[in-house]
C-alpha cells in the first residue's frame, strides 16, 4: 500500500513513550508505532458491547425489581444511557428461564442469551470469547449498579492497561476481600479482615480490552481468583471508583 509522508509534531513524553514501543521485531520503527498505534485507536475508541454474566440460579434475582423495573431491564437501561448498543447475556437454563426471556423481550437494546455451562465467570467469558473483537464491560448478574461508566470506559481506552475494576468502599464490613492499589493500579488483593474498619472492594462492574484474553487459561474458573490476581502484579489493572448507587440483588431478599 503506497503511503504518504507527513510531518507531525508530539509531545516529548508522548514520543519518549511511542519510541518505547519499538521493539525491533514486530515494531520497528518509530513511524511504524505511530501507524499501529493510531490505527488501534480509531478502532478501539468506542466501546458498544456489554456482557452480563448470570448464574442460572441467579435469574431469579435479575427479576428483582429495583424502583418499580426488573433488575435486568434496569442494567440494560444503564448501558444504553453510556453509548452502548449491544447486551450479551452468559446463563444456564433455570425455572426462571421462561420468565427471565419474557423479560428481556422489553429491553431498550438487542439482548442476545448464550447458554452455557460454564463453571465460573473466567469460564463464561471464554465462551463469547469470539464476540469480543473490541473493547467492551462486564457485570455481575446479580448487581446494579448508577454511576458514570463513560468516564470509566474513557480511563480504559486511555491507558496501556487491558482491564479497569469498579471499585466501592465498605465500612465495617467481612464480606469482602480487598484491593490494594498504587495510585490508580490495583497491584494486590488481601483476604477480608474482620478488624478492618474500611477498605476498598470490587463493585461487579469492569470494562475490558480484548487482550484480556491472554490472561485468561482454559483451567482458570473465577475472574475474581483466576484473571484479576494475575493482571495485577504485571500492573494490567486499574482501578476506578464509581461513587454512585449500588445494590447487590439478593440482599433484596433479606
Amino acid at each position: 500500500m503506497k503511503k504518504t509522508k507527513i510531518a507531525i509534531s508530539l509531545d516529548s513524553g508522548l514520543l519518549s513513550e511511542v519510541d518505547s514501543r519499538v521493539d525491533n521485531k514486530i515494531i520497528r520503527s518509530r513511524s511504524q508505532a505511530i501507524e499501529v498505534f493510531l490505527r488501534k485507536g480509531m478502532f478501539e475508541s468506542e466501546v458498544r458491547t456489554a456482557v452480563i454474566l448470570l448464574k442460572g440460579e441467579h435469574q431469579k434475582y435479575a427479576l428483582k425489581e429495583i424502583d418499580g423495573k426488573p433488575l435486568i431491564l434496569k442494567q440494560v437501561s444503564f448501558f444504553a444511557k453510556h453509548g452502548i448498543e449491544s447486551v450479551l447475556v452468559v446463563t444456564q437454563k433455570s425455572d426462571s428461564s421462561l420468565r427471565f426471556m419474557n423479560e428481556i423481550t422489553k429491553a431498550k437494546l438487542p439482548v442476545r442469551v448464550v447458554e452455557d455451562d460454564a463453571k465460573g465467570t473466567a469460564q463464561a467469558l471464554l465462551a463469547i470469547k469470539e464476540h469480543l473483537k473490541s473493547p467492551f464491560v462486564v457485570q455481575s448478574g446479580d448487581t446494579y449498579t448508577e454511576f458514570d461508566l463513560s468516564k470509566m470506559i474513557r480511563k480504559l481506552l486511555s491507558s496501556t492497561q487491558v482491564a479497569v475494576m469498579g471499585l466501592m468502599s465498605r465500612e465495617h464490613s467481612e464480606q469482602y476481600g480487598t484491593a490494594v492499589l498504587d495510585g490508580d493500579l490495583i497491584v494486590s488483593f488481601e483476604e477480608k479482615k474482620p478488624d478492618q474498619e474500611s477498605f476498598v472492594v470490587n463493585a461487579g462492574i469492569y470494562a475490558f480490552k480484548p487482550e484480556v484474553f491472554d490472561y485468561i487459561s482454559s483451567t482458570a474458573k473465577s475472574l475474581e481468583k483466576d484473571v484479576f490476581t494475575k493482571l495485577a502484579p504485571e500492573r494490567q489493572l486499574l482501578g476506578f471508583f464509581t461513587h454512585g448507587v449500588y445494590v447487590h440483588a439478593p440482599e433484596l431478599e433479606k
